[in-house]
């Protein structure tokens, strides 16, 4: 039996997640394409993200047995800065490609955001290589942080990396703040340090190969200062960007997301105790579900006109077939 189904698109440093279904149907089909779509003079190119896209939705609307893709949501990193192009050409392009009628762009923040805690006011905190902040009292967004590894994306997994390299680099020179431990983590992990300049500036994925150290900076913080202060500072840092975006009235929920959390109590601990201390109002939540969980509540909530999350066209526009 064939249905009108929806498209839900999580694209982001590692390629594309899509998945198809039926609203109030599961399971939903899925597939990964790893390959990262590409940015350019334009920002995020919409017709790299429809090369990979569009084999893969017609293969999952077979698998999923539906005969249309009514709705679709995307969301896209980069999409708040670099989402330009998308937003003048996706929406036309999955029209004529896939049939999609109703589209939802919006930036991996706020799929993080709507997998996470769904359309409640509250915030959430996204981190991995890098790191964000977004909340919503749902009349509008508020972001902290998410400005890359030179600037900011304090507290991220980049963040912590680097400052275990550096606190390896002071114990090499015999300067204060250094780590014994953390020398001996960076030189199984690269080699002899005098090498990191080399091995680190000229690479262009250089922030993950930082945060590629953050689970040693973990591992090693149970039994060594240096290493448990830096996991500690990255709390502070984290709840410096969620109170900038709690919404401030009532008792709003605060979630988790991102591969970072997996670092487990190390970093929780006294992320949890931070944001205690800064938030006292709120409530701590776990994440329901990831930025394709949310893509598809988006989609869904299209679906039955029922979408309640603030539209802003840096965080989330929605497109429909013959409007604007």
């Amino acid at each position: 039996m064939t249905a009108q189904g929806y498209l839900a698109v999580d694209s982001g440093g590692s390629g594309l997640r899509v998945a198809v279904g039926v609203p109030g149907r599961e399971p939903r089909a899925e597939r990964e394409t790893g390959v990262p779509v590409r940015t350019g003079a334009r920002g995020i190119d919409p017709a790299h993200l429809m090369e990979q896209l569009v084999p893969a939705a017609r293969a999952l609307a077979a698998e999923a047995e539906v005969d249309g893709l009514a709705t679709a949501a995307v969301g896209a990193a980069g999409f708040a800065t670099l989402g330009e192009a998308l937003r003048a050409e996706l929406p036309g392009a999955l029209a004529r490609e896939l049939g999609v009628r109703t589209v939802a762009l919006a930036a991996d923040a706020v799929t993080a955001y709507a997998g996470a805690l769904g359309p409640r006011p509250g915030a959430v905190l996204a981190a991995g290589t890098g790191l964000i902040a977004v909340g919503t009292d749902l009349s509008g967004w508020r972001r902290a942080d998410g400005w890359g590894h030179l600037l900011g994306d304090c507290g991220s997994g980049a963040w912590i990396g680097r400052a275990g390299l550096e606190a390896a680099l002071r114990a090499h020179d015999g300067r204060e703040g250094g780590s014994a431990s953390l020398l001996t983590l960076a030189e199984e992990e690269f080699g002899p340090v005098r090498g990191l300049p080399g091995l680190l500036y000229p690479r262009a994925d250089r922030a993950a190969v930082l945060a590629s150290f953050a689970p040693r900076v973990a591992a090693c913080a149970p039994h060594d200062a240096v290493a448990g202060g830096i996991l500690r500072a990255a709390a502070r840092h984290m709840a410096d960007s969620a109170a900038a975006v709690c919404p401030a009235d009532g008792a709003p929920e605060v979630a988790l997301t991102g591969g970072l959390f997996k670092m487990g109590d190390p970093l929780l601990v006294p992320l949890r105790e931070e944001l205690a201390r800064r938030l006292p109002l709120a409530r701590q939540v776990p994440a329901e579900g990831d930025p394709l969980h949310g893509a598809v509540r988006i989609a869904t909530d299209l679906a039955a006109e029922r979408l309640t999350l603030p539209g802003e066209p840096a965080m989330l526009c929605v497109f429909r077939a013959g409007g604007g």
